[in-house]
């Protein structure tokens, strides 16, 4: 039964996404499961939304989430690099619906960038 995107997974095929927030274990934490203190560059992704498609006769086979990347890093190259692996590596598989705010964090001073995706997920 699949209860999320598949986004671990998805992200970590990716061999520019693993050089950047790697090398060896991908610093991508699931909502609020960072380390108290991180180590940066790291990314962060929830899901804020989601639901089942709609049939009228027959069982959805599809569901829908949508989910928010929030990235941190200490320079604005590096998190600008870590945005466009991680562009890359999710439009084959998903929609990026919004890039967000960038900027510098309030509770980290580090600089921020947020972007939405939608994931449909076959069942």
């Amino acid at each position: 039964m699949t209860t999320s995107a598949p986004v671990f997974e998805t992200l970590f095929k990716s061999a520019d996404l693993l050089a950047l927030l790697g090398p060896t274990v991908m610093r991508l934490y699931e909502f609020g499961n960072k380390p108290v203190v991180p180590t940066y560059p790291y990314a962060t992704y929830q899901n804020y939304a989601g639901d089942a498609q709609q049939f009228l006769g027959n069982l959805p086979d599809v569901d829908s989430y949508s989910i928010q990347f929030d990235i941190y890093s200490k320079d604005a190259s590096s998190l600008r690099s870590i945005a466009l692996a991680m562009r890359d590596a999710i439009e084959p598989h998903a929609y990026i619906t919004r890039w967000g705010m960038q900027g510098i964090d309030d509770d980290s001073k580090c600089y921020r960038y947020s972007f939405d995706v939608d994931w449909m997920v076959l069942r």
